[in-house]
Order: structure tokens, then sequence, then C-alpha cells
């Protein structure tokens, strides 16, 4: 079983930037890919970023330029630095790992709010 410890969540002001972080359980060899989803109430879980096993990365379009995800391969770690964060930022983030076999696990959520 893979477990996802997430941190680093909380309250910042609208422009402000906050991180998290999202270690794993398992080899890093076993890992596809590494990313970060939100959901904020009433809304559907939404892609925010990716990153491969090969480094690639992928945005939704409302974070580019904003957000930049990267990962500790020694630490089995996958980071998101949030900049420039606005209201609408405002969500519970869920890490997310999926393995070579194609199967896929979730972290428990962190909470990040973004208010004045």
């Amino acid at each position: 079983q893979v477990q996802l410890v997430e941190s680093g969540g909380g309250l910042v002001q609208p422009g402000g930037s906050l991180g998290l972080s999202c270690a794993a359980s398992i080899s890093i060899f076993s890992i596809s890919a590494m990313g970060w989803y939100r959901q904020a109430p009433g809304n559907e879980r939404e892609l925010v970023a990716t990153i491969t096993r090969g480094g690639s990365t992928n945005y939704a379009d409302s974070v580019k330029g904003r957000f930049t995800i990267s990962r500790d391969s020694a630490k089995k770690t996958v980071n998101l630095q949030m900049n420039s964060l606005k209201p609408e930022d405002t969500s519970v983030y869920f890490c997310n790992v999926v393995l070579i076999d194609r199967s896929s696990y979730w972290g428990q959520g962190t909470r990040v709010t973004v208010s004045s």
C-alpha cells in the first residue's frame, strides 16, 4: 500500500506564496508520474500540475506562470510552489502518484485558503 503524506497548506493573503510537499512511501523507481490536484466545495477535482519520471511537466492554464511543480527523487517527494495566489486558488489540494503498473494513489488532502 502506497502512502502519501502532504504538508504545507494554510492561510495566505492574495498575492502571497505557499509551498506544498508530498512524500511517497514507495521506491522512486516504481513511480511513473506525480502530481497535484485540487477540489473546491461543490466542484469536481481538477488537475493543477503533474510531473513525469522523465521530468516533463504539465500545468492547468489557470496556474501557468504562477505555480511550479518539482520533485526530489532522493527524498521521493513532489513539491508545488505557489506564487501570486488568488482567492480562486482556495481549495483542498491532493497529491497523486501513478505507478508504472498504472495504479493511482491519493493523499489525504491539504487545505489552502487565500483570503485577506
